[in-house]
């Protein structure tokens, strides 16, 4: 019982903290601080309340069994890591985000194809990816390939809307001076409605980070050759080895926000001039 009190201690104390930080300027210690000390309090909480209360490990291992098979269990991790995140994820994302930019700019230049494909793209993107993927894992086969295309296919339509909404969002006034000064239908594209549409562009890449991780592990689930997040999960969770499907979720929650975090560096970098980027980097 002691863990116990010992963790609510040290969230209250934690609590003060966070309190205490929120009242003082902003600035990048403080704000790394913050999270940290709530996640260590969330982490010894849990440790604490499974410890006291004897929960069993088959319905939720302590976080110090976990890190045990995590360190246990690395080189198998990465071996998944790559074959979901990488080959599957990542390539899938690229290749979606790529095709949804440039259809995004054809939608712009022609007027009728943006009217006759936003409708089926915000129809196709309500469609539950539990029933897209067994049937692109049917065409694509087994391998890391299928589950590039269910990546892609989620990363489509966001990145698209998105893109095709940033590109009307330049002031009229700036567009008419772009015409007074005799500029082509591609310049003005390129030096005044793709920078404003940047943000809007970026915000559909971050929204498409955590989608395509989330796509290429349950796309595993429907078939998978012997590796892979997905792969794992599914043959793990029967057996009842939860500390190996919990560091297997930590090895995806990592790599979502480290994919995460590197986009909104990268989003920090190319759009430095606009307002809510401006003393940020």
């Amino acid at each position: 019982m002691i863990y116990f009190w010992g963790a609510i201690i040290f969230w209250i104390l934690a609590w003060m903290v966070n309190v205490w930080i929120s009242r003082q300027k902003e600035n990048r210690f403080f704000n790394l601080v913050s999270p940290v000390l709530f996640g260590i309090s969330i982490i010894f909480i849990w440790e604490s309340c499974v410890v006291t209360f004897n929960v069993s490990p088959v319905i939720l291992p302590p976080p110090s069994a976990i890190y045990l098979k995590f360190i246990s269990s690395i080189p198998i991790l990465w071996e998944d890591f790559v074959q979901t995140a990488i080959k599957g994820a990542l390539s899938g994302y690229i290749i979606g985000c790529v095709a949804a930019f440039i259809v995004s700019l054809i939608a712009d230049r022609f007027n009728f194809l943006e009217r006759g494909l936003l409708p089926i793209g915000n129809f196709l993107a309500a469609m539950p990816i539990i029933g897209i993927a067994p049937i692109l894992v049917m065409w694509y086969g087994y391998g890391w390939q299928s589950k590039a295309a269910v990546v892609a296919v989620m990363v489509f339509f966001p990145i698209l809307v998105n893109t095709v909404q940033g590109l009307k969002m330049s002031d009229k006034i700036h567009r008419d001076l772009m015409q007074t000064y005799n500029a082509s239908y591609f310049q003005t594209m390129i030096k005044l409605r793709l920078s404003t549409a940047m943000p809007f562009i970026f915000n559909g890449l971050k929204i498409c980070t955590t989608l395509a991780l989330i796509g290429a592990i349950v796309a595993e689930f429907f078939g998978s050759p012997i590796r892979g997040m997905g792969f794992r999960i599914s043959t793990e969770a029967p057996r009842f080895a939860l500390d190996m499907v919990w560091a297997e979720i930590t090895v995806a929650a990592m790599a979502g926000s480290l994919f995460y975090g590197g986009v909104v560096l990268l989003e920090k970098w190319t759009t430095f001039w606009h307002p809510s980027q401006r003393g940020k980097i």
